[in-house]
């Protein structure tokens, strides 16, 4: 069957992440660790299906305060597929070399924090864009992505590099170039893509570990409640705290 063929296929990218990856998620970790101890920002940011991991991480059950989602709408809200922000101008504006560079003059940033970027190929403009303003400012670049399977490919932007050689920590998510896993009878394209699945897991395993280091630290973690929970009388409490606690760091920022 081939929904058990694409669970398979899953299973060995994790499987492969959790076999190689594990260094480079410490060293993801501790840099951000480093960062929210200091109470400053680790900012994330991906185009298209790559912004799914930045709305998982923050705000989230389970997530805690020190992660800043950017999300450029004309980037990630292609779903209309045709008309306004369809899809054709969706893959063109994620290939515009300095459209990157305008999206970081509209935010506030520090040499103390971290740029954590997620992009699958790690060839196109935007992202690398944000990865070389990140690296002018002094902040520390972690890029998530498919980047054994695309060493060899051409980057688009007129620096030569990718994302994964711009980045100073990469954590490869194991996914074929291709994405898609599945093959399908008398169609030339395969179906089952398996990026989603590697990002987020690679976003809960770098989160975890952050949350590790800080609590050993003996920091105190500003944790996103489930509010849906029978019984539980103080999670609107602890939901406003940490709200709170962002507003904070964002009016100091």
């Amino acid at each position: 069957m081939l929904a058990q063929q694409w669970l398979a296929n899953t299973r060995q990218v994790i499987e492969r992440i959790e076999k190689t990856q594990m260094p480079n998620i410490r060293r993801a970790a501790e840099a951000m660790a480093e960062t929210i101890a200091q109470d400053r920002w680790v900012h994330t940011f991906g185009c298209g299906h790559a912004t799914l991991p930045i709305e998982e991480m923050y705000p989230r059950i389970g997530g805690f305060v020190g992660f800043h989602p950017m999300i450029e709408i004309p980037l990630s809200f292609f779903t209309h597929i045709v008309g306004e922000m369809g899809v054709h101008q969706f893959v063109f504006l994620e290939r515009v070399e300095g459209y990157g560079q305008e999206i970081m003059k509209s935010y506030n940033f520090d040499r103390r924090d971290t740029m954590w970027l997620f992009s699958h190929s790690g060839i196109n403009n935007v992202n690398i864009d944000i990865a070389l303003e990140a690296k002018k400012i002094g902040m520390t670049v972690v890029a998530m992505g498919s980047a054994d399977e695309f060493k060899d490919k051409p980057t688009r932007h007129s620096s030569g590099k990718r994302i994964f050689e711009i980045a100073d920590i990469v954590v490869d998510t194991c996914v074929p170039a291709q994405d898609a896993s599945v093959p399908l009878k008398n169609h030339v394209d395969r179906i089952g893509p398996v990026s989603t699945m590697a990002f987020t897991t690679v976003v809960w395993m770098t989160i975890c570990t952050v949350a590790e280091i800080l609590v050993e630290r003996g920091v105190k973690l500003y944790i996103h409640p489930s509010h849906n929970v029978p019984g539980d009388t103080t999670a609107r409490q602890r939901l406003d705290a940490a709200l709170a606690e962002y507003k904070k760091r964002v009016a100091g920022v």
